[in-house]
């Protein structure tokens, strides 16, 4: 990796980001190509069921399937011959409906398209909401206080599917507001674009508010306060500076949804790409699958491509120049009430859990079912009549474990591909539309279903949003007047890395990395719901999100438990890390001290 750069040094290798967009974008390809051969299961006899739902078909049925579809040519033919038809606009017929595919592809990609604008609408939306505050006073120089973001951790942690229920259910059936199922136009996009949008955007916000205390304290801000320059001036500038180092987190946050909707495009009934996408690897129909994904790469390489060019435009000449000023944070103290509140969740996690751990969290009482909470069953009980406090308790461990174990290791990752940044941008770009549910797929085939093979499915994908981080951060520490300046006094690269580029990247990160965490539960659950990760009747958070989701409206009770366990989980996680960053900011901000002083 390369921890220096100056000048025209600053300018990224394009031919290397551009062979990697290729080799990822092939290897990904040639990959869902293999998806049916690499299954445990005949492709004849899925497709078959898939057509007709006949559990018992017989060899003569499956061998006129097999000689069909040519499944005895093997994938690279098939593979070859999809390629071939691309030129001419053909991707060929659906395995299962045995319509041809790039109208149905194109239609849902459409759909889903709209769907994620008006999602980020929304997200842009909520993210000034989140960062109004910091922008307000940060204009005005009263910044006095870090903000400990529990607000944005509240809102992030929100799982959408869950958030989609309960818009559908009491702004569409209750109150009839909008459309409750269906694409039938603008109204129809509003409650699935806020399901997504508002989760989207306290991660955005809460990003972007941790940027701008940092942009406020340049040179240039303090010349402009005290030569009486207007507020709107200021922030328009300040929020110039602390996006560029936001943006890259728009493509797998809020682009990422054309694909990875699956959840709310199946509450909402709409039929987008992620949707199709989904019902094709199941079904293990390559040919709309091979084409939704092709469609994905190409959206995620086109997005990435625009992102960098607004970042370059927002950055302006310093980044090419190497003259950019370093985002040294304020030394701000925290807030009293930051300890209080990770206090508080704390302590209510671990009584929910040594409560839970003292009772049965597998015994079945079908009389009753579905009970409001009482002395008897403090949160109620599910639809097997199960204990919710039992279940809560005892997945509390396995659930926080594998999500931190996938957490860190997938922002190593990150941080590793982020620093190789030429070589990993067309792969970050790549991976970054991809849905884990595809991830888990080709993962299972491999592994066969298993905790620790749906770990590994999330850490394939859940990387890229730490590798765009970093990238963006060492890109602008590496384009600093102050780094420049310790190169031409022969700064090595371990010092370079040691007391530049990690410093300048990694509190960001961890920060966006605590603030992933209970998304990285829902993605888990999601895998086991589908077979291919945790199985039941094994207790864990989001796997009780996802078995208690239908029941959301008759018993709301059933979801509010892990929901706000979730909640919790996230806060105590944003608050430890505000009360615990204080140091590794007041290391960031001695960067240019320590050169000077070399």
């Amino acid at each position: 990796m390369s921890v220096t750069s100056g000048g025209a040094g600053v300018r990224p290798v394009r031919w290397r980001a551009g062979a990697g967009r290729v080799v990822a974008g092939t290897a990904l390809l040639t990959a869902v190509a293999l998806l049916p051969w690499l299954s445990r299961t005949d492709p004849a006899l899925t497709v078959l069921r898939a057509r007709s739902a006949d559990q018992d078909p017989t060899p003569g049925q499956l061998a006129v399937v097999r000689e069909q579809l040519g499944l005895d040519q093997g994938p690279f033919t098939h593979l070859a011959h999809w390629l071939g038809g691309l030129p001419r606009g053909d991707a060929g017929t659906s395995w299962v409906s045995g319509e041809p595919v790039l109208p149905q592809v194109t239609a849902a990609f459409a759909v889903s398209v709209t769907l994620m604008l008006g999602a980020l609408v929304v997200t842009i939306a909520v993210a000034a909401l989140v960062c109004a505050r910091t922008l307000h006073l940060g204009t005005r120089r009263r910044l006095r206080q870090r903000q400990a973001g529990t607000g944005a951790a509240v809102l992030a942690a929100l799982p959408k599917f869950l958030l989609a229920s309960l818009l559908a259910t009491v702004c569409g059936v209750w109150l009839g507001w909008f459309p409750s199922s269906g694409w039938a136009g603008p109204r129809s996009m509003v409650l699935p674009a806020l399901a997504l949008g508002v989760p989207s955007g306290a991660m955005i916000g809460a990003l972007l508010d941790q940027s701008l205390p940092a942009a406020f304290n340049e040179p240039w801000a303090r010349t402009w306060h005290a030569f009486g320059f207007s507020p709107g001036l200021t922030a328009r500038n300040g929020l110039r500076r602390a996006l560029a180092g936001v943006l890259p987190q728009l493509l797998p946050t809020v682009v990422a949804l054309v694909g990875g909707a699956v959840a709310v495009e199946k509450i909402f009934n709409i039929p987008g790409l992620g949707r199709l996408a989904l019902d094709a690897a199941v079904a293990q129909d390559l040919p709309p699958l091979q084409t939704a994904t092709l469609v994905l790469v190409l959206l995620g390489v086109t997005a990435g491509l625009l992102i960098q060019a607004l970042r370059r435009a927002l950055l302006g000449p310093a980044l090419r120049d190497g003259g950019l000023p370093a985002l040294n944070p304020p030394a701000l103290p925290r807030r009293r009430t930051t300890r209080w509140i990770a206090g508080f969740c704390a302590v209510a996690l671990l009584t929910l859990v040594v409560a839970g751990l003292l009772r049965d969290p597998l015994y079945v009482d079908t009389g009753a079912r579905l009970l409001p909470p009482s002395a008897a069953h403090p949160l109620g009980t599910d639809s097997l009549g199960r204990d919710l406090l039992a279940r809560l308790g005892h997945g509390a461990l396995r659930t926080a474990g594998v999500a931190l174990v996938v957490t860190a290791v997938s922002t190593a990752i990150g941080l590793l591909l982020g620093m190789a940044a030429q070589v990993g941008a067309g792969l970050t770009e790549v991976v970054s539309t991809l849905p884990a549910v595809l991830a888990g797929l080709l993962t299972t085939a491999l592994t066969g279903p298993s905790v620790w093979g749906a770990a590994c499915a999330v850490c394939l994908v859940a990387w890229s949003p730490y590798a765009a981080q970093t990238a963006a951060l060492l890109e602008q520490e590496r384009a600093s007047g102050h780094m420049q300046a310790s190169i031409l006094f022969g700064a090595g690269r371990w010092y370079l890395l040691r007391h530049h580029l990690l410093p300048a990247a990694l509190p960001a990160v961890l920060r966006n990395a605590l603030l992933r965490l209970p998304t990285t539960v829902l993605v888990l659950a999601s895998l086991g719901f589908l077979g291919l990760g945790e199985q039941p009747p094994t207790p864990e958070w989001g796997r009780l999100l996802s078995e208690n989701q239908p029941y959301v409206e008759l018993a709301p009770w059933t979801v509010l438990a892990p929901a706000g366990a979730l909640v919790l989980l996230s806060v105590l996680a944003v608050s430890g890390a505000a009360s615990g960053g204080s140091g590794a900011r007041r290391r960031t901000g001695r960067r240019g001290i320590r050169l000077s002083g070399r």
